[in-house]
């Protein structure tokens, strides 16, 4: 038995989420290059050869934005149950976990950045596409009723498909429950800024994700409501290519900012900063 190994210090549970062999190749979807996984993590996930931004997991990306170490986890053991019996939900269910690794589509807690200390979210593509069923609204909202209670900004980032179907109207009702929780964090002079990432759509779209002080986003993510095949069915009309994609948002006003992954740590230490200098 190797005795050295008895003391090895255990992993950092959040930095170590993604545990791949180090070596392995990533072929891009956009330019079909394959390059190596370290040289993808040492350049924030995007593809040094055309600029294709990864996705990237809930916990990863909480690493990307907060000060080392100083992530505090909430509600983790909060599950979705098939409330409503619907076929297979649960088998849906169990293949997200598998995938994301997480037991629901966002996670929750209270981190620092650039010191200060903050309440941060971030939605998990991973699990059944980021949607926003029952649990991921109620973690979301209770999160923003300790950011009032403890007078904390809260930094959201979003990925979604939208609310979830498996739901029914108990998905739709976490629209107005997490905009209710978010606008008495705004009472209280309550700071809440958004990172949308591609793609942020549906219901998560039409509620939180564009209720916050500051709107930012990555680089080309698809920001909007219904997708565009159901808008072109919809008005029988062909659409332009920048069509919802981040850019055109932030031109029609409702995204101040398009910030670069390399760059979105150092922006929201500034922003904080600044709210706390002033609030």
């Amino acid at each position: 038995m190797d005795l050295k190994k008895l003391f090895l210090k255990a992993d950092n549970e959040l930095e170590n989420s993604e545990k791949r062999i180090r070596s392995r190749k990533i072929t891009c979807k956009k330019c079909q290059n394959k390059t190596s996984v370290n040289k993808i993590r040492r350049n924030f996930f995007i593809c040094p050869e055309c600029g294709y931004y990864f996705p990237v997991r809930a916990r990863r990306r909480i690493l990307m934005l907060t000060d080392d170490r100083s992530f505090i986890e909430h509600d983790r053991e909060m599950e979705s149950r098939n409330i409503l019996d619907f076929p297979e939900y649960e088998d849906k269910l169990s293949a997200a976990k598998e995938k994301s690794r997480e037991n629901e589509g966002v996670i929750t807690g209270v981190a620092e950045i650039g010191g200060i200390r903050t309440c941060i979210f971030a939605m998990d593509g991973n699990f059944m596409m980021g949607s926003m069923g029952a649990v991921v609204g109620e973690k979301i909202t209770r999160l923003f009723e300790h950011a009032a209670k403890e007078m904390l900004p809260v930094v959201g980032v979003t990925v979604s498909g939208g609310a979830r179907m498996q739901e029914g109207m108990i998905s739709l009702m976490q629209m107005s429950k997490v905009s209710a929780a978010v606008k008495r964090h705004s009472d209280k002079g309550g700071l809440y800024i958004v990172l949308l990432t591609n793609p942020t759509t549906g219901g998560v779209d039409a509620s939180f994700a564009m209720l916050g002080d500051i709107t930012l986003s990555e680089p080309l993510a698809r920001v909007g409501f219904a997708g565009p095949r159901v808008v072109e069915k919809t008005l029988n009309t062909a659409l332009p290519d920048n069509f919802q994609m981040a850019e055109r948002v932030k031109e029609c006003g409702f995204i101040d900012a398009i910030v670069p992954r390399q760059e979105q740590k150092k922006y929201l230490e500034r922003l904080l900063k600044f709210h706390d200098i002033y609030k």
